[in-house]
């Protein structure tokens, strides 16, 4: 069930070119980076999220994995990973537009992957 601005009512962009039966396993995916691997979570401003992750080699080339993978399925996704100061953040960036689609993904981060 698709919302006014082309967001499923689970906060799949309709754009989104995965197909749908992937979308759950992609889904659980981040939801187990989430649990397992984020530290903190900042929205740095309406359309950025910060993760502070795990400063693991594990992790960085897990999370390095999963956004390559999601850029090409919704390519409106803009994605930084970084390292300094033994800190691992990956910078999540959306189009003003996609700001709901962030906002789903923000709190499933904050609950661990709604597993908390």
């Amino acid at each position: 069930m698709a919302e006014p601005d082309g967001t499923s009512t689970d906060r799949v962009p309709a754009s989104c070119t995965l197909p749908t039966v992937e979308q759950p396993v992609r889904l659980a995916e981040f939801d187990e980076l989430f649990a397992t691997a984020v530290r903190s979570v900042h929205r740095a401003a309406p359309s950025r999220l910060r993760l502070e992750l795990a400063p693991d080699p594990e992790v960085a080339a897990r999370v390095a994995d999963l956004m390559v993978r999601e850029s090409g399925c919704c390519s409106f996704f803009a994605f930084t990973l970084s390292m300094a100061d033994h800190r691992l953040r990956c910078d999540v960036t959306v189009p003003t537009e996609r700001v709901r689609v962030l906002d789903a993904l923000t709190a499933r981060a904050l609950t661990g992957g709604n597993r908390g």
